[in-house]
Order: C-alpha cells, then sequence, then structure tokens
C-alpha cells in the first residue's frame, strides 16, 4: 500500500505542507496526535504532528520544514506522487474538552502544531486567543487559517517586519496582565520558546501544556529515544505525550538530549547514501 500527496503547498522559503490520502489515519486523527511515515523502503523512520485532518476526503495534512535528508526528499517530491508508508495516529491527543479560556502559543513551525488545537477548541466553543511568532513576516505561515478559528490572533516578530516586534512571551504577559483570565496556555514551539512561556505561566499559577518533539524511532515506546524527564520520571513522548505539563519538564536535559544527534544528521544529508545497501537515498 502507498498513501497518495494529493496536495502540495509552499507556505514559505523553508516551509512547505502536504496533504496524504489517508482514509484510516484521517478517521481516528485528534489534534496532537502524530504520524510517522516512510518515503521508500530505503528511507528513514520520521515523525511529524498532524496539522490538520479531513475525515470525510480521508487525508491528513503535515507541514514541513526542509532542513534534514528525508525533509528535503519529501520538499523534491510533487501532488499525485505516492509515499510508502504513513503509520498513526500516534500518541495521546491532547486534552481540550475542559478548556473555556486559553492561550496557544505557536513558535515558528510549532504554529502548524498549535493549528489544530485552535480549530478543535474553537469548535467546542472555547475563547481561543492565538499568540504567534517567527524571526520575520517572510516566515509567518497560516495566518488566516489562525483568524478563522481563534478570537484574537496576535502575530509578533524578532525583527517587527510585520508590525509587531517582540516575542510570544511579551505579548503574552500584555494579555494577562491586561486582565485576561486563562484557563490555560497551550505551547508548542522550541524548546527554549516553549521553556520562556512556562517561566511566565508559572509566576501567574496558569496550567501550562507543551509539546515535546525529541527523536523518535519506533513510535511505539520500545526504542526509548524519546525519553523525556517529566515530575522527575522517565516519560516517552510518543507514548506517554507528546504534550506534558510544561511546569514539569526537566527542560535542561530535554535541550542536552535535542542536540545530541545534530552531527549525525549532518553526515546522513551529506553523504546521501545507505552505508549498508551503497544506495542513493537523498536528494539533498
Amino acid at each position: 500500500m502507498s498513501y497518495k500527496i494529493v496536495r502540495k503547498e509552499d507556505l514559505n522559503p523553508q516551509v512547505f505542507l502536504m496533504e496524504i490520502e489517508a482514509p484510516l489515519v484521517a478517521k481516528k486523527a485528534e489534534p496532537g496526535q502524530f504520524v510517522i511515515l516512510r518515503i521508500d523502503e530505503f528511507g528513514e523512520r520520521v515523525p511529524f504532528t498532524v496539522s490538520d485532518f479531513d475525515r470525510e476526503k480521508g487525508t491528513v495534512t503535515i507541514i514541513i520544514q526542509a532542513v534534514g535528508k528525508t525533509t528535503k526528499d519529501l520538499a523534491a517530491m510533487k501532488a499525485g506522487e505516492s509515499i510508502l508508508d504513513f503509520a498513526g495516529p500516534l500518541g495521546m491527543p491532547t486534552p481540550l474538552d475542559h478548556i473555556k479560556k486559553v492561550a496557544i502559543i505557536g513558535g515558528g513551525l510549532g504554529t502548524a502544531i498549535a493549528y489544530p488545537q485552535a480549530k478543535k477548541l474553537k469548535s467546542l466553543g472555547a475563547d481561543v486567543t492565538v499568540i504567534t511568532g517567527f524571526r520575520n513576516k517572510e516566515l509567518i505561515i497560516l495566518e488566516d487559517e489562525m483568524k478563522a478559528v481563534s478570537n484574537k490572533l496576535i502575530i509578533t516578530t524578532d525583527d517587527g517586519s510585520n508590525g509587531l516586534q517582540g516575542f510570544v512571551t511579551d505579548r503574552l504577559k500584555e494579555e494577562i496582565e491586561a486582565g485576561e483570565k486563562f484557563d490555560e496556555v497551550i505551547a508548542i514551539g522550541p524548546l527554549v520558546m516553549m521553556r520562556a512561556v512556562c517561566r511566565v505561566t508559572e509566576q501567574y499559577n496558569i496550567p501550562t501544556t507543551v509539546s515535546m518533539n525529541p527523536v523518535m524511532i519506533d513510535g511505539t515506546g520500545m526504542c526509548g529515544g524519546c525519553r523525556v524527564i517529566v515530575g522527575g520520571e522517565t516519560k516517552f513522548a510518543c507514548v506517554d505525550g507528546p504534550d506534558f505539563d510544561g511546569h514539569k519538564i526537566d527542560w535542561d536535559a530535554a535541550l542536552k538530549r535535542s542536540q545530541m544527534f545534530k552531527p549525525y544528521e549532518k553526515r546522513s544529508c551529506e553523504e546521501g547514501r545507505c552505508r549498508i545497501t551503497g544506495k542513493e537515498h537523498c536528494n539533498a
């Protein structure tokens, strides 16, 4: 069985969207869950959080930044082509039913993961404030989509090129100090951003959920690659998460682990071939 790419769209110079025909995954997918795909029999297994799904069409949308071997291979593919494996939905859905007023924080590509959370909460009748942050105006994604699923959308950039300058934490503080009473904050993005958000919400005693994205291999908790320390206990992001209480994350350990495989990822893309079979497997 293969999975057809029914739509591909560039969102900015680094990020693109793929809508994949996967009826069984679309039937069960919920916000917060992810899939693991493999382009072909020589490809690596790579996880991507579900950015959207359409149960009627039987499609699942993922949003990808072309930074490594497999993501660059995916960037070279076109609508109408197919990938070999698309396993999911995996992980635990984000608990959302109890939330009435929420601030959803998306940092960069994390905005793609924050979108289904905002969409589901808006459909449940929650008051949704979305705060997204990007380095500059050129990198902004999903602006129209986020407007449609939020009561208030705040977009900030590091350089002020979109009008509002600063970090997502600056905007979150402004909202809280202006009197907004959030039941919960959901933060999705780079580890340093999520840690910074948690430091802010701790001051105001606001429950905060973060989405962790450590290295995953099998997606079933067997390999142990996605270990996260939460409240002093070892959890596996693929089966216990990927969402966790941000105030209980050991951020120092998470940041250290996130850098462990960088040299291997770089070498894999540079070599561009399997060292066992000798076959080419990278278009980078």
